[in-house]
């Protein structure tokens, strides 16, 4: 099914099942334990070994011997297996660092060997009997020393209009401000796991994943396979935020040692060492520079976003969103990318504007404060239809101020006081702060295979992944509209790669596409219906379980009498997105406490408004938004991945020391959607939103601690040590 053209027509009121809050199919498996995730495959293969990882003790330098003579006598042990036994395994374009083999070590935590033995707290005990000798190198561990090392050459200007420096000199009011975030990790529930089993030279793999296709494509790379001889199965997945999308050393360790001993084995990499051997959100230092009118129209802008990564790694692109979020006459956006000997910096839930919009929805707040402007006007007043770069291209709908008004009258924000530090009740100064949010609006390739089961039944296949986002609930639901049958009647079985090739689930292109790639399924199913029942293919018609044509109509269930019919189908997405910018829009409105006394802060309330097209399902959608505030709150006030820049790893590495928010405290979060359909987003008119809203949200948390207390902290995260000394005395 090709999506070459912009979708006309409206057809928001012919749909019956698509749009509509219906709980998650897959809810009832998850919550009574039946769901089964990568490391509780009991059943998929024979008696299966455990492999427990070790890893490295240095962040840089060179393995001079490993020494596995103690852990191989151990109890219960079958093997070990080195590094040193393997060349470094090929690596894709998407990894930085090197999964396994060679004596180099990368980074901190890097898997240098697995234990194997018959049980885990056997292959665990020996692991620790395992012993490296190492010869140490040394590395850039400090963000800030590593960019003074640095040169011109490492600037990238990503955009410019105009000589930027002339206008800011000439603009009547001024903003020059440093913003940092820190490194972040993903911390999902879910450990990083996998089961690996060969029968012959075919590999199967049980793991959890984002990205099957790229999983698939990752394991033939390293292992030196063809892929057709590789399955890859993740229909359950709990959650990944990124940190699942590419193929991680669980998914190599277990492989390698499965093919060692000729048994199934299952690898878990224990949660003390994720942080450091998987990926992470990397830490940003951004200089924001915004002139504007006395009457507050932006006449010029520069953001710069400096960032560190292992040699031959990304930057957090930091500068994603100011290309194309406000209107301005005059900008100049830049980017730079430092060594950092710290383990690899990747992608995590929004890479790029999350960090971006902590800091540049700040620097608006500031700006509007300094033109005596309300933070909600201000942006109103510098939103635009047409994207500053590239120049005079149209959104494809942007409806930024319907979220800004939208929210403020909802959220009550003419009743603040706009007098930072100026209302308290008891203990508490209370304040209110906003933020707006952009995030792009992608759709790429996915495919489907649609199933008449002999029962009547729908069954779509596809290696679309769920990873706690609700694929399995839009999918059923794109089904069950396509084919005329209740959501009761369709079966979705996600997650293996012997299924159609999908989106995956990342991006925020995971919903639109994969759907889009059911429907082109769907699509084929019905002309193979056609065919079989000898009716013209335009002259039929599907509701209520049974085929309609001419006068007469035919029951499912009676046509899959005939046998079972299947056909694939494929979304293929054309070039004429690009005369638009398609994106999705947020405004986020946060009210907190802060304890004059302590410097705590609580959050009290916040409102999301979203614009993102046609939301497939209000129900699993408001779910995805109000974790993402979640976690947003969590970047503002609490999350802080803290190196050690002697020794170049990251010292909070487990949930103990990395503190995330909990239900305590979230006590009130609400979630609008913007009623609107985008006809360049997909075939239904629907954009990603899961992403969205995370962007701008801290933010919010930190413009609103602002204006209760008077204290601007632009370092992330505002932790009680940045407020003390700056809050309002006590009486």
């Amino acid at each position: 099914m090709k999506f070459d053209k912009p979708v006309e027509g409206d057809f928001k009121d012919a749909l019956t099942i698509v749009g509509k809050a219906i709980p998650r199919i897959d809810g009832p498996a998850k919550t009574t334990g039946t769901a089964k995730y990568a490391y509780e495959r009991h059943d998929v293969s024979g008696p299966q070994l455990v492999g427990y990882p070790v890893t490295s003790s240095i962040a840089r330098g060179r393995i001079v011997s490993i020494d596995t003579s103690r852990a191989t006598s151990a109890p219960g042990v079958v093997t070990v297996l080195t590094t040193l036994e393997h060349l470094p395994l090929p690596k894709t374009s998407y990894h930085t660092a090197t999964l396994f083999g060679g004596d180099q070590v990368e980074h901190y935590h890097q898997a240098i060997a697995v234990v194997v033995a018959k049980s885990f707290e056997e292959a665990r005990s020996a692991a620790n009997l395992v012993s490296v000798t190492y010869e140490k190198a040394d590395g850039d561990f400090d963000l800030r020393k590593a960019l003074e090392k640095g040169s011109d050459e490492d600037r990238e200007v990503v955009s410019s209009a105009g000589d930027f420096e002339t206008a800011y000199a000439a603009a009547d009011v001024k903003l020059d401000a440093v913003y940092t975030t820190p490194g972040q990790s993903h911390a999902m529930m879910e450990p990083h796991a996998s089961i690996a089993e060969w029968e012959g030279e075919r590999l199967t793999l049980w793991t959890s994943n984002q990205m099957i296709k790229w999983n698939v494509d990752a394991l033939a790379l390293a292992l030196d396979m063809p892929a057709e001889n590789i399955r890859v199965d993740s229909p359950y997945i709990g959650g990944g935020f990124g940190s699942k999308l590419f193929l991680r050393a669980d998914g190599v360790l277990a492989a390698l040692a499965a093919r060692k001993t000729g048994k199934p084995v299952k690898v878990m990499l224990p949660r003390p060492i994720i942080a450091n051997n998987t990926t992470h959100r990397a830490a940003t230092i951004q200089t924001i520079r915004i002139g504007a009118t006395r009457a507050g129209r932006i006449t010029a802008l520069y953001h710069e976003g400096l960032s560190g990564n292992l040699p031959g790694g990304d930057p957090e692109d930091a500068t994603a969103q100011t290309p194309k979020f406000y209107a301005m006459d005059t900008h100049l956006v830049v980017r730079r990318l430092a060594t950092v000997h710290l383990p690899e910096g990747n992608a995590m839930r929004a890479p790029g504007e999350t960090s971006g919009l902590m800091a540049l929805e700040i620097a608006m707040d500031e700006m509007a404060e300094k033109l005596g402007m309300d933070p909600v006007e201000f942006r109103v007043l510098n939103d635009t239809q047409t994207a500053p770069h590239p120049p005079n291209k149209p959104f494809s709908r942007r409806n930024y101020t319907q979220c800004l008004r939208t929210g403020a009258e909802k959220f009550g924000w003419a009743d603040r006081n706009p007098a930072p530090g100026s209302r308290r009740e008891g203990q508490w100064l209370i304040g209110h702060g906003m933020a707006g949010a952009y995030r792009g609006g992608p759709i790429t390739a996915s495919g489907a295979r649609a199933k008449l089961l002999q029962n009547g039944r729908i069954r779509i296949e596809t290696d679309m992944t769920d990873i706690g986002t609700g694929s399995y609930t839009i999918i059923a639901q794109t089904a069950a509209e396509m084919m005329g049958v209740p959501m009761s009647q369709v079966e979705v079985n996600l997650g293996d790669s012997s299924h159609p090739a999908s989106a995956g689930s990342g991006g925020q292109w995971g919903a639109s596409s994969s759907t889009a790639g059911a429907l082109a399924a769907c699509l084929a199913l019905q002309r193979a219906i056609a065919e079989r029942i000898e009716e013209p293919y335009e002259s039929i018609s599907f509701r209520e379980g049974q085929v309609h044509f001419a006068n007469s109509s035919l029951p499912l269930t009676r046509i899959a009498q005939a046998g079972e019919l299947q056909a694939d189908g494929a979304l293929e997405v054309g070039d004429f997105r690009k005369k638009v910018v398609v994106s999705t829009f947020a405004a986020h409105f946060v009210e907190v406490g802060v304890n004059a006394a302590t410097g705590e802060t609580r959050v009290r309330r916040m409102l999301a408004v979203c614009d993102a097209g046609r939301i497939l399902n209000p129900m699993t959608a408001r779910s995805q938004v109000i974790g993402a505030m979640t976690m947003g709150v969590g970047a503002a006030l609490m999350e802080e991945l803290a190196p050690d820049t002697r020794h170049g790893f990251f010292a909070n590495h487990d949930l103990a020391g990395y503190e995330v928010p909990v239900h305590a405290d979230i006590p009130e979060q609400e979630v609008i959607f913007i009623d609107d359909l985008d006809p360049y987003a997909s075939p239904m008119q629907a954009k990603g939103v899961g992403e969205l809203g995370l962007c701008g949200v801290s933010a919010a948390v930190a413009n609103a601690v602002y204006n209760a207390t008077g204290v601007r902290v632009r370092d992330y995260p505002v932790t009680l040590s940045k407020l003390l000394s700056g809050l309002p005395a006590l009486a």
